[in-house]
């Protein structure tokens, strides 16, 4: 990072190389046999080997993809099912935000739901791959070896969180982006133009970050271009920005999407401390403190640059600081979406470390350090998100296995445990209940339902106010204002409105509280209840 932000400031012709067709490091001042990783096989194998973490789960355990596969399964099977017409409504409509929702209703008819998901959410780390290096080559003539370093950024935090359309937005983005520097570096403006309309119209289809972020990258790569070029800031600025209006059709689109007064909240601004938990947690999955030191190696790496063994490409180089100016700047919510700035900082670090190559005067010695500790360090992160990924899925079999007693249609009322420490290591569980949705047609009280960002909405006033995320959250007190105890639920609920009960690691709760309730299923912790009918008097309540 700190190498990017000293080339944006001494930037002169002599602090990188002028940039043209193969630009980059020299052939003939790279050892011939230090060369193999730039071979068509290996950079094959890395893109296979990005996949290999999600090969071994039956449904990738990302924190909200059941909770999106709860609303593939309304959206594919409304028509046809009295159960989900009962209880929910859905309505097409164009928005910034359909990626794969889009693709998982031709994949679902030919695979089911379930594969059908997890092939697509299978693809997304090997497409992130993909654009890394492409964008990587493009940028330098060759593929450096710091690319290796950013790999593992394809199981970002972001990814992790199940923000699937967005993550698959910013893949595409990342491939979009290569190519557009391609056509830039070729002279292909005309071209550009013409086929970067559609290009962006579908990327903001998929979700409008990789919109963002392909709008970030693209200005500021042929900003770099022009001023390497031309040699006037102010020049390259504007000419920059008039080649971007190709990309400006999808700023209609949201007016349309965002007009009626659903526009959405945007808020929480400037909030230092949770932008530097973003940064130190773009690569959190399971252990943090493996997690926190390796991007600590990934910001020691960045640091490093700035020195003499070490340059940058400028046309990847602009567009990793204004990502990481667009981090900085951006609010925590926007219109309406949750956590927007924290899904920029792993693009942001994955785009700064392969815009870096070894100086061309580096010994051989430090082109020889900087292939091993990548390697290792690409390694080292894929076998342990493999093996969490592994531990994960061990915890969703367990716990599916209630719904094995649930009939279909059946109106159930979940209650996953959720931790008073809101840094604690997430269990993966949050949006479990919806897989009852997709096994059993059942209701599930974890959906999302708002207005100008979801398709879906939920029609079961009688089961008020447990219909919607987050009423499936507990916690064991009063600690979060945003979550009911499990005591405060289980007093609330209208159990005339459930058939079923279902607590997922649930924490401590008084026992009385579930009288007139009969369990038919355990399994640690967790219990299924069935809500036994009320008598000629009815229900007292506990």
């Amino acid at each position: 990072m700190a190498s990017i932000v000293t080339w944006g400031l001494r930037r002169g012709k002599a602090a990188v190389p002028r940039l043209g067709v193969g630009a980059g490091i020299p052939c003939d001042a790279i050892p011939h046999q230090a060369q193999w990783w730039q071979s068509p096989a290996f950079l094959a194998a890395l893109v296979l080997l990005s996949a290999l973490p999600l090969l071994w789960p039956d449904i990738p355990p990302l924190v909200d993809l059941p909770g999106h596969m709860g609303r593939y399964a309304i959206q594919t099977g409304i028509d046809h099912s009295p159960s989900l017409s009962r209880f929910y409504a859905f309505e097409w409509t164009l928005m910034g935000n359909l990626g794969v929702d889009l693709l998982v209703v031709p994949l679902a008819h030919l695979f089911g739901l379930e594969l059908a998901t997890k092939l697509i959410v299978l693809a997304i780390p090997p497409l992130t791959t993909i654009g890394l290096l492409w964008i990587a080559y493009e940028g330098h003539g060759r593929i450096p070896p710091t690319a290796l370093f950013a790999l593992p950024f394809a199981y970002n935090y972001p990814f992790m969180f199940g923000f699937v359309n967005s993550a698959l937005s910013a893949a595409f983005a990342l491939i979009a982006a290569a190519l557009w520097i391609r056509f830039g570096r070729q002279g292909r403006l005309h071209a550009r133009a013409l086929l970067f309309v559609p290009i962006s119209l579908c990327i903001w289809v998929t979700h409008v970050f990789g919109w963002g972020v392909l709008g970030l990258m693209a200005f500021g790569a042929e900003y770099a271009r022009l001023r390497e070029a031309k040699g006037t800031a102010a020049k390259a600025f504007v000419e920059a920005g008039f080649q971007c209006i190709a990309l400006a059709l999808p700023l209609l689109l949201m007016l349309v999407w965002r007009s009626g007064g659903v526009a959405g909240e945007t808020g929480d601004w400037f909030n230092l401390p949770a932008k530097l938990s973003w940064l130190l947690l773009a690569l959190h999955d399971r252990w943090r403190i493996f997690d926190i030191v390796s991007v600590a190696a990934v910001i020691f790496l960045l640091m490093e640059g700035s020195g003499k063994r070490m340059e940058v490409a400028p046309t990847l180089a602009v567009p990793a600081i204004l990502l990481f100016l667009a981090f900085l700047l951006m609010p925590r919510i926007l219109l309406g979406s949750a956590y927007s700035d924290m899904r920029l900082a792993p693009v942001a670090f994955a785009v700064a470390l392969v815009s870096l190559r070894p100086a061309r005067d580096a010994a051989p010695g430090f082109m020889r350090f900087l292939l091993v500790a990548g390697g290792i360090f690409l390694a080292v992160r894929t076998g342990a998100n493999t093996v969490s990924l592994a531990l994960f899925d061990r915890d969703y079999g367990r716990e599916l296995a209630a719904l094995d007693h649930v009939p279909r249609g059946a109106r159930l009322v979940s209650f996953v445990g959720k931790s008073c420490d809101p840094v604690a290591a997430s269990s993966r569980l949050d949006h479990l209940p919806a897989l009852a949705l997709v096994r059993r047609e059942a209701f599930s009280n974890d959906q999302w339902d708002l207005p100008g960002a979801q398709l879906l909405r939920v029609q079961y006033p009688a089961g008020q106010p447990f219909v919607r995320d987050p009423s499936q959250l507990v916690t064991p007190s009063t600690c979060r204002p945003d979550y009911l105890s499990l005591d405060q639920a289980l007093v609330r609920l209208p159990r005339a409105a459930f058939d079923y009960v279902w607590l997922i690691n649930p924490p401590a709760y008084d026992s009385r509280l579930v009288q007139g309730l009969r369990p038919i299923w355990r399994s640690g912790t967790s219990v299924l209840f069935a809500v036994q009918p009320a008598g000629p008097h009815g229900r007292s309540r506990p």
